[in-house]
């Protein structure tokens, strides 16, 4: 078995359709690397990837909206075609089984780097420390057992 793990931005809103009594979610999702060139200059190399999810748990539909980062994992597969010009092309697919909401573009904004939107993160607080009766050792306060 092989398996594809991509985080991404959606290139367009996810499209929901019944084939054969089967619901399925399409979607493109794009992953762009950059890197730098022998002459040191930065480049950007964008794959495009074709998702197919065949899930009856449509729920996430609503929220597979361009621009958003994701990240899926599934089967992949090359497909190749016959372009109009006569040549030979191929596209990479995906067989979902696994997606994950990771964050959205920030509202208003163009390309560029995304920050996650309203799904971003903070680190979490320092533990505070709990006064102590004597002998100056102080503990964290957790509710952790371990």
């Amino acid at each position: 078995m092989i398996k594809l793990q991509v985080i991404g931005n959606l290139g367009k809103d996810c499209v929901t359709n019944n084939v054969n009594g089967k619901t399925v979610m399409n979607f493109t999702v794009a992953h762009t690397e950059r890197f730098r060139d022998a002459q040191g200059n930065q480049k950007d190399k964008t794959i495009w990837v074709d998702c197919a999810y065949w899930s009856d748990r449509t729920g996430i539909a609503p929220y597979l909206r361009k621009g958003t980062q994701i990240y899926v994992e599934g089967n992949p597969e090359v497909r190749t075609f016959t372009k109009q010009d006569g040549t030979f092309g191929a596209s990479l697919t995906l067989r979902v089984l696994t997606i994950q909401l990771l964050g959205g573009r920030p509202e208003g904004t163009g390309g560029g780097d995304y920050s996650g939107g309203n799904n971003s993160f903070a680190a979490p607080a320092a533990p505070k420390a709990q006064p102590s009766g004597g002998g100056g050792y102080n503990e964290p306060v957790d509710d952790l057992p371990f």
